[in-house]
């Protein structure tokens, strides 16, 4: 997003976080009626174009989307909803993208309430790795063929009581209302979305052999030193990396081996 969506959704972010600050506030809940609104409004073209419109005042925009959606999602989603359609938006599309977004969100406060974002942070990335090395999966979610309650099913019995709660509701989201974004492209905003939430950056840390625990946190701290945030590190073994390791953080990627890795940052922390 850019301009006027942007920071659009800045200040829609901003109103979720200090309604889900509220534990009374079911976070998990609100995200799907925003996925709700999202599926709303990706069907429902002319709507979207009048609650985006730049001719319509502010207040007769938040008035229709709190007439439509009132007794159809709960208070503080109406509020969110009637909030973003005050502000104005670079595109059409962008409104209904900012949603989803909101949802994803939503449901990762809530892993993050519970304890439990470092896993569903782990669980997205696995998912994504077994996505990868399984054509016939991949082919199975994302097949136009295959019915939605099909993939629910398949995705069920994949994650079922093997991943937070959390997990399995942005993964079948995801699957079932991919809104043109590949699988692959999908899980990964939904782990820069989980990084996010502790103002993290993300690692994909691919070694030959698993690192030790010291290794991990050693290479945690001087990546966090170099890029000046906390850094989440998704592990990932290939023994074709000999006696190596490469580290991608967004789009650069390091490769050479840990010794050399980490003398090169005791280097750098040195000076």
């Amino acid at each position: 997003m850019n301009g006027a969506s942007r920071e659009a959704l800045a200040a829609a972010r901003e109103r979720l976080d200090a309604l889900t600050d509220s534990t009374s506030v079911d976070a998990g809940a609100l995200a799907d009626e925003l996925a709700a609104v999202t599926a709303l409004l990706d069907r429902e073209v002319g709507l979207r174009r009048v609650l985006t419109d730049p001719a319509q005042s502010a207040d007769r925009k938040a008035e229709l989307a709190g007439r439509l959606l009132g007794g159809q999602v709960s208070g503080p989603a109406v509020d969110l909803v009637s909030g973003m359609v005050r502000s104005r938006w670079s595109q059409t599309r962008d409104l209904v993208d900012a949603i989803e977004v909101l949802a994803s969100v939503a449901d990762l406060t809530g892993a993050q309430r519970a304890g439990v974002l470092d896993d569903v942070e782990d669980e997205l990335f696995r998912f994504a790795r077994i996505i990868s090395s399984s054509s016939e999966l991949r082919a199975a979610l994302t097949s136009r063929s295959a019915g939605t309650d099909a993939k629910v099913a398949l995705l069920r019995r994949l994650l079922g009581g093997r991943a937070k709660a959390q997990t399995e509701r942005l993964v079948v989201r995801l699957v079932t209302a991919p809104r043109g974004r590949s699988l692959e492209a999908g899980l990964e905003s939904l782990s820069k979305l989980a990084a996010e939430r502790r103002n993290r950056l993300v690692a994909v840390v691919t070694s030959a052999v698993p690192l030790s625990d010291t290794q991990k946190r050693r290479l945690g701290a001087v990546l966090a030193k170099v890029y000046g945030h906390q850094m989440h590190l998704n592990l990932d073994v290939d023994p074709e990396v000999v006696g190596g390791i490469r580290v991608q953080v967004g789009d650069e990627v390091i490769n050479g081996s840990i010794a050399d890795r980490l003398e090169d940052a005791s280097r750098r922390l040195a000076s």
